[in-house]
């Protein structure tokens, strides 16, 4: 695969044999996101747990302090007064059963979708749809409340989930380049806490076994995993 000239500056800049420190590695993933728009940082942190288990996953959901620099547009399935809540709370798409329709005729123009626990009969109609785009209301993210107006702000906030694939990866968002670093090491020890307190008492061995962070177009920065941990000590 052939790279561009910024590709290959950026990564004359990384030292790949390094395991950098978080707030160095953030840091560096800024200055070598050189395209032209605000590009999104990313981290991608591999654990020593295996997925195919159920006492070994991980999962839920975090409010970054600085959120992540996107506009995110979220839909609410809910009825009555749940649903003029998720309304004034700033929702983009509300509804019910004229909301599954919409969906089932291929609209998908939300980032979020966010349950009352009575419409979940309904919701579960597009399972199908929603699951596989990572779209699916879920309880242990969050998105299944009786709260909706406050699921609605915290989506708002800069909330995220986070999950393993299928190779026991969690991906995930943690801002943008113009954040700079500071904002950025806020962002990823609030991250990194969430997932260490998460760790499964199944799991053996070391728990984070590597963690990279990089900008949308930019090449990859190794962290030092036993750094990564301290990080996440350290936003208790």
């Amino acid at each position: 695969m052939k790279h561009g000239k910024k590709y290959a500056q950026s990564v004359k800049e990384n030292d790949l044999t390094k395991l950098y420190d978080p707030k160095e590695a953030l840091d560096l993933a800024c200055k070598t996101g050189k395209a032209k728009f605000d590009e999104t940082i990313e981290v991608h942190i591999r654990l020593g747990v295996d997925s195919r288990h159920a006492d070994q996953q991980v999962r839920g959901a975090v409010v970054l302090p600085n959120g992540t620099g996107k506009n995110v547009r979220v839909a609410v399935f809910a009825k009555d007064a749940m649903a003029d809540a998720a309304k004034e709370a700033g929702a983009e798409i509300v509804g019910a059963e004229d909301l599954v329709a919409q969906i089932q005729g291929g609209m998908l123009d939300f980032d979020v979708a966010i349950a009352a626990p009575n419409m979940m009969g309904l919701v579960g109609r597009l399972g199908k749809i929603l699951g596989p785009r990572g779209l699916m209301p879920s309880p242990k993210a969050g998105t299944v409340t009786p709260d909706v107006a406050k699921a609605v702000q915290d989506a708002k906030a800069g909330k995220i989930e986070y999950r393993l694939d299928k190779t026991n990866i969690i991906h995930c968002v943690i801002g943008k380049a113009s954040f700079g670093a500071d904002k950025l090491e806020e962002n990823f020890a609030t991250l990194m806490d969430a997932v260490i307190k998460a760790k499964p008492a199944a799991a053996k061995g070391q728990y984070v076994r590597s963690c990279v962070v990089a900008a949308t177009m930019g090449p990859g920065v190794k962290i030092n995993p036993n750094r990564v941990q301290a990080t996440g000590a350290q936003a208790e």
